[in-house]
């Protein structure tokens, strides 16, 4: 098992920045891939953004494309999520999630491609 620490969320106006953080302790040493998800009162639950844990590269969902940067901290085994011009459609719970297990069709944007998911940090904004 995995345990995450997830923190950065909050109330921010339109057009404002928030960076979340997750760190993550456990079995983390066959970390594949690490992502973000969120979750909006009533919507399924959608990818924003991943990257490899070893590599470094990132993929995002078009929605974040552009204003959001996923970035890792190896040594602290954390993963963050800099989210800049927010919207209030960005309102959401964000999950930060990880992948213990090489799926060889995968393209680690969907939630059935990761074994281990936090507890999720709020993020509202306001118009």
């Amino acid at each position: 098992q995995v345990q995450f620490v997830e923190s950065g969320g909050g109330l921010v106006q339109a057009g404002g920045s928030l960076r979340l953080s997750c760190a993550a302790s456990g079995r983390t040493l066959n970390t594949y891939f690490r992502g973000w998800f969120r979750q909006a009162p009533g919507k399924e639950r959608e990818f924003v953004a991943n990257i490899r844990w070893s590599g470094g590269n990132t993929y995002y969902a078009d929605s974040a494309k552009g204003r959001f940067t996923i970035s890792r901290d190896y040594t602290k085994n954390t993963v963050y999520l800099q989210m800049n011009s927010l919207k209030p459609e960005d309102t959401a719970v964000y999950l930060c999630a990880n992948s213990r297990t090489y799926r060889s069709a995968a393209s680690y944007t969907e939630s059935r491609d990761y074994d281990d998911w936090g507890q999720g940090t709020q993020v509202t904004v306001s118009s």
